[in-house]
């Protein structure tokens, strides 16, 4: 053990304040960070490349190529149920040694994501030059993620809880020790009460020994509505403008409770009579409103087709309505005093002799400095922690613009091939404390789509996205993650009739795996994580031309 990660002083500062932040800064888990995908439509699953297509679609991946669409009305229904699975791999953190329920260095967590009900809407009406859209549907968030066992850096912080609440004792034993012996107690009778001290197995103990159950889950919906016109300048060039109003509504959950270290359940130096005294539990909604201004342009060449399509930055402030507890230390002085004058007349003290030694104990100017620095950390530990989700503020959660650039090619006419570009300004979006600094840039997609018309009523596509995320290790998070990815798909479209089609599709993402290692400003030790995910998307639409 290094000595800045038993440093009494230092150490003991962190008692409960860091328990307190183990549950606080779970609430970024929701459902993997703001999720801001491109699967805006089935025909999308099954062919990853929408960004030049002329096709009810369009409306969101390419509203400047709505207008070349017949007149009339254009509509459809996309369905898709997406599931995703997360685990996170903590390497080696000795602390976690001192688990008494599971002592490793190493974790496995798993949390699993579902959203049954992911739809979308598309609608257009052609009128000469004109095209009149909208569309709704989940623009970003989309489900919710349960960590049944919690996460590793809430069992981070609880077992150097555990270990500042032995350097605790520990103080408070030797300057018990002292006074007892400028008292005149005889040192057979010091050793004797030292055994039955703070830093005894009877209470917190030396090892720094804990147990704790956490949980920890999150919900996440971005509901978005988009109106806008297209104009037909030539019988080439299309251009758009339009908006999208976005709804956000969330909820974050989490507790860690039953904390004990060593023999010692917390509560009972914070209020014995409690047993909840020391649980940690957040239950936060966010709700918030932003706009997205949208622009569009479509140029049609033969049979190629080049368009372009800007999402400006929603500026996102979201109000939160919590109801929180968090433990207070107000009392902790006076509970040690009453459970060390309790210790004192179990070995023969009167009750004044008692409370003299107690005072005189915890009035010692060691003590005295390591309460206060405690109340001090304690009080800033649960701002820092918490304060995103204090109740009644608001917090910035912008979603980046986007720029994204498609282009397609027929070379035979039951053939066209699609290739778009995607980019993410996701250092320009501001986040809570401006987390986006921590990102070396935005996030960049390729995507390539292929589709052919075997026969005149199926269509049968597949296609590839590559996702870059511009992340570093400072940036990730157990609470709050993601990794670059490729991503396959394939489906088919049935041509029911002229004016009917179903769309049937299925991809699966590929998570790459993301490996940080980071020092612990409490420890000095290594905190190693490796980041992955599964995602699984299935779906069904039906067009209508009217």
């Amino acid at each position: 053990m290094t000595g800045k990660a038993t440093s009494t002083k230092c150490k003991a500062t962190r008692l409960l304040a860091a328990a307190a932040m183990a549950l606080a800064t779970s609430t970024t888990a929701h459902a993997g960070g703001i999720n801001t995908n491109t699967n805006m439509s089935v025909a999308f699953d099954r062919s990853l490349s929408r960004d030049a297509v002329i096709a009810i679609d369009g409306v969101y991946f390419n509203p400047a190529g709505v207008v070349f669409m017949s007149p009339g009305w254009h509509m459809a229904f996309n369905y898709q149920l997406i599931t995703q699975k997360r685990y996170i791999d903590n390497i080696y953190y000795p602390l976690f040694n001192n688990n008494k329920n599971n002592p490793t260095s190493t974790r496995h967590f798993k949390g699993h994501a579902l959203a049954p009900f992911f739809p979308s809407f598309q609608l257009a009406y052609n009128w000469k030059k004109f095209s009149f859209q909208a569309a709704a549907g989940v623009g970003a968030g989309g489900g919710k993620c349960i960590f049944d066992d919690g996460l590793g850096s809430f069992e981070k912080i609880v077992s150097e809880t555990a270990m500042a609440a032995s350097g605790l004792a520990q103080t408070v034993d030797a300057s018990l020790a002292s006074t007892l012996t400028n008292a005149g107690v005889p040192a057979s009778a010091v050793a004797a009460l030292g055994a039955n001290g703070f830093s005894s197995d009877k209470y917190f103990g030396k090892t720094g020994a804990y147990s704790e159950t956490s949980f920890m889950r999150g919900r996440q919906y971005y509901y978005g509505v988009q109106l806008g016109v297209a104009y037909k300048l030539t019988d080439n060039l299309g251009i758009f403008a339009g908006a999208r109003g976005v709804y956000a509504s969330c909820n974050y959950y989490g507790y860690v409770r039953n904390i004990t270290v060593g023999n010692m359940p917390l509560y009972q130096v914070l209020d014995p009579s409690k047993t909840n005294a020391a649980d940690i539990e957040l239950n936060t909604d966010q709700h918030g409103f932003g706009v997205t201004p949208i622009l569009g342009i479509d140029y049609k060449l033969g049979r190629w087709n080049f368009a372009a399509r800007y999402e400006f930055k929603t500026k996102m402030r979201l109000k939160n309505e919590g109801v929180n507890q968090f433990p207070s230390i107000g009392n902790l002085s006076s509970n040690l005093a009453t459970a060390l004058v309790s210790n004192l007349q179990s070995a023969g003290m009167t009750a004044e002799q008692a409370q003299t030694i107690a005072t005189a104990t915890l009035t010692d100017t060691k003590v005295t400095q390591t309460m206060s620095a405690l109340k001090t950390k304690f009080d800033a530990g649960i701002e820092e922690a918490t304060g995103e989700y204090a109740d009644g503020r608001k917090i910035a959660a912008d979603l980046p613009g986007i720029l994204s650039v498609g282009v397609g090619y027929t070379p035979i006419d039951p053939i066209r091939v699609n290739a778009g570009f995607h980019y993410y300004f996701d250092k320009q979006a501001t986040a809570y404390k401006h987390r986006e600094d921590k990102l070396d840039r935005g996030t960049i997609e390729y995507s390539l789509g292929v589709e052919g018309d075997p026969v005149k009523w199926l269509t049968v596509s597949a296609g590839y996205q590559r996702t870059s995320y511009g992340i570093t290790d400072a940036y990730m998070d157990d609470k709050s993650f993601v990794t670059s990815s490729h991503s396959l798909g394939g489906g088919f479209m049935i041509h029911v009739s002229k004016k009917t089609r179903v769309n049937v599709a299925y991809f699966h993402t590929f998570y790459q795996t993301k490996k940080t290692n980071n020092i612990s400003e409490n420890t000095g030790f290594d905190y190693q994580a490796d980041y992955t995910r599964k995602n699984d998307v299935f779906g069904a639409s039906i067009e209508l031309d009217m």
